[in-house]
């Protein structure tokens, strides 16, 4: 069974430098959580702390904790201690997971089956493109979109899974969740922690440096099945992500590009050394049958979450697909007029409920 800690406690753990799950699981068998806190230097000591873990410990920074502790009491505001049953289980089977993670958004999120994309900060316009429609495409089949909101690759997968689902991705960061970098995805980020989530190991407070994009590499690998690569040169912090999954036995997969191309070169070096070569979305599902929803199974999931909500026109709703249906054919299963149709179309249409498409309307999940 899992130990059991507050926030504050969380906090403090968190505050030790080089203290890990694993640490503090073997310091747990050697005394109750209520035993650890309660310990003096000589104890901590005994216990193979550090002189610099025992000053943290006895001693936390409370500037940062009173901080972190006012960031919490704001809404969509979460924190997830590694015992924690949100805490994420793939995320924990990693080599050095984080001890906590701040959450801003919707923390079940997490548990969801994960995709990470990544690439070049200075994609090219196809490659942009290639994200966002991998990216839209994976998450109608029911992945979750992970990334690190960069510029680039990041920031167009994000927006492609927003189009397929509102709660469709997760961004992972290299600051603490009060601040947003780069600025220029203030909007980006908003959208994201609104609908889906926020995700980041460094406590509010903590500005962007060069040590850090690592760490959240190897937290965006750690919580997805798979890691798509769509650009990238050599060296790159994406091959860094792409190194992490495959130390963490996840699959590797690379979209190839010209081969004198120097924004695919990285992606050629992940295709010499096992990488999966990706041309369509369906290279990437066929990889991970079991964990990824067949349509029709998708579907039903959409059905079930479309009758849970309080949606008007149930009448127009239920008469239309998820398939293109036209005008002329509502009109007729419904029995209503060309006008009032067209006007709960549109009505529904801001409501995010449907969407225009060639030949009609489609039915679309509710965000």
């Amino acid at each position: 069974m899992l130990p059991s800690l507050t926030l504050e406690q969380y906090l403090r753990l968190a505050g030790v430098p080089r203290f890990s799950p694993s640490r503090l699981l073997a310091v747990l068998t050697r005394c109750s959580v209520e035993q650890l806190f309660a310990a003096d230097a000589k104890q901590l000591a005994a216990w193979q702390f550090s002189d610099a873990q025992i000053k943290a410990l006895l001693h936390p920074e409370q500037v940062r904790m009173s901080l972190a502790l006012r960031w919490l009491e704001q809404e969509r505001c979460h924190l997830l201690g590694c015992f924690d049953p949100l805490y994420p289980e793939c995320l924990r089977q990693i080599q050095r997971p984080p001890l906590l993670l701040f959450v801003r958004g919707h923390p079940t999120l997490l548990s969801s089956q994960q995709l990470a994309v990544v690439g070049s900060r200075h994609a090219s316009w196809r490659g942009l493109q290639q994200a966002q429609d991998f990216a839209r495409q994976l998450t109608q089949q029911g992945l979750t979109i992970t990334s690190g909101l960069a510029l680039g690759v990041d920031a167009a997968a994000h927006k492609g899974a927003l189009q397929a689902r509102g709660d469709g991705t997760i961004a992972v960061v290299a600051t603490g969740l009060d601040r947003v970098y780069p600025k220029r995805h203030q909007a980006l980020a908003h959208e994201i922690a609104e609908q889906g989530a926020m995700v980041s190991e460094f406590w509010p407070g903590t500005a962007a440096k060069a040590n850090h994009f690592p760490r959240r590499n190897r937290i965006i690998s750690g919580l997805s099945l798979a890691v798509l690569v769509v650009e990238a040169g050599l060296p790159s912090g994406s091959l860094l992500t792409a190194n992490y999954a495959a130390e963490q036995g996840r699959d590797v997969f690379a979209v190839p590009g010209a081969i004198d191309d120097p924004l695919h070169a990285g992606c050629h070096h992940l295709i010499q050394q096992g990488a999966k070569l990706v041309t369509s979305a369906a290279d990437i599902t066929e990889e991970l049958v079991g964990f990824v929803a067949q349509p029709e199974q998708h579907l039903a999931s959409l059905e079930k979450n479309m009758q849970e909500q309080d949606l008007p026109y149930r009448q127009l709703l239920d008469n239309l697909a998820y398939e293109s249906t036209s005008i002329d054919d509502l009109v007729l299963s419904t029995q209503q007029p060309v006008d009032a149709v067209l006007a709960q179309l549109t009505e529904l249409e801001i409501l995010g409920v449907v969407a225009v498409v060639p030949g009609g309307y489609v039915k679309l999940r509710r965000n």
